[in-house]
Order: C-alpha cells, then sequence, then structure tokens
C-alpha cells in the first residue's frame, strides 16, 4: 500500500523495446539516463556530476504511445512506482532501480511537441465478424489468454491513427 512514487528527469538512453506478452498485454522497455548537473564556482560554468540510470517499464496502451513517440536522446519526465531489483550475474551483484511507469511526457523545457490523440486501427489479425482483441476473442477463435498464431511477431509494432474527434 506505500508504494514509493518518483518523478525523473532525463534523457532516453535507449530506444523503446516494444513487446507483447503471452497473454497479448503491450509493453516497452527502456532506459532513462538522469544526469546531475552541478554549478562550479571556481569556471563559473554547469558540470555533470553523475548519472543515474533507471530501467522503464510501460504497459497497455501507455506502451504502445512510447514506442511511437519516444526515441533516443530526446528529455523526458517519468513517474510511477519505484522498485529496486538486487540480483546476481555471473558472480557479480547488481542493483537495478527500475520504474513501472504511470506516465511519461517529453520535456517541454528542452523543445517543443505536439500532441495527437491517438486511437486505435483494428489489427491485422482481425477479421470481420470477430471480437477485437481488447474485446476479448482472437482471429483465430481462441481467447484473450491464448499464445499468439505462429505468424504473429511478438515484437508487432503498434498500429495507431490520429482520432478525428
Amino acid at each position: 500500500m506505500n508504494e514509493t512514487m518518483v518523478t525523473v528527469v532525463g534523457n532516453a538512453a535507449t530506444s523503446a523495446d516494444y513487446r507483447t506478452t503471452q497473454s497479448g498485454v503491450a509493453a516497452v522497455r527502456f532506459r532513462l539516463a538522469a544526469t546531475v548537473r552541478r554549478f562550479d564556482q571556481a569556471s563559473g560554468s554547469w558540470t555533470d556530476a553523475y548519472t543515474n540510470f533507471f530501467t522503464v517499464w510501460a504497459w497497455r496502451q501507455l506502451a504502445e504511445n512510447v514506442a511511437a513517440s519516444v526515441s533516443i536522446g530526446e528529455p523526458l519526465l517519468v513517474r510511477g512506482r519505484l522498485r529496486v531489483r538486487e540480483y546476481e550475474k555471473e558472480g557479480v551483484r547488481i542493483t537495478d532501480p527500475t520504474i513501472d511507469a504511470t506516465a511519461v511526457g517529453h520535456d517541454l523545457g528542452w523543445g517543443t511537441a505536439a500532441f495527437r490523440r491517438m486511437s486505435r486501427l483494428r489489427p491485422a489479425f482481425a477479421e470481420p465478424g470477430r471480437a477485437d482483441p481488447d474485446g476479448g476473442a482472437r482471429a483465430s477463435g481462441a481467447g484473450p489468454g491464448a499464445a499468439p498464431d505462429p505468424g504473429e511477431t511478438a515484437a508487432r509494432q503498434p498500429v495507431l491513427t490520429p482520432n478525428p474527434a
């Protein structure tokens, strides 16, 4: 119940890795670099002190919008639940701060953006007369928890179109 909510300002350090879970839920992962800047009085200028890296996960519609909108190097604001994962890999102890994002946006202090409300098009695997994936049955007739068709790629990009309304 007492979750740690954070807002981190930084830059996208990796491209958004879009994937679909076995149950058909969209997910995206990317790394966010947040560099601390300090004013150096001796030189009279700002310098980089150190950089914190976070793994950011977004789910469902947010994942699709992040995949369509975020590129490496872009300044971002990320809000979400902080989770610190610790594990061992090849004998080395690793600490991975992870943010389960509830909101991701461009930092308009560094540039401009044009917001476009998006709505989903009918996926290519849907057939007329069948329910779309959000409504339940897949084109193959399987339920929402079924594995994807072999021809369907797990890393398919979202199909988005501007909403006329």
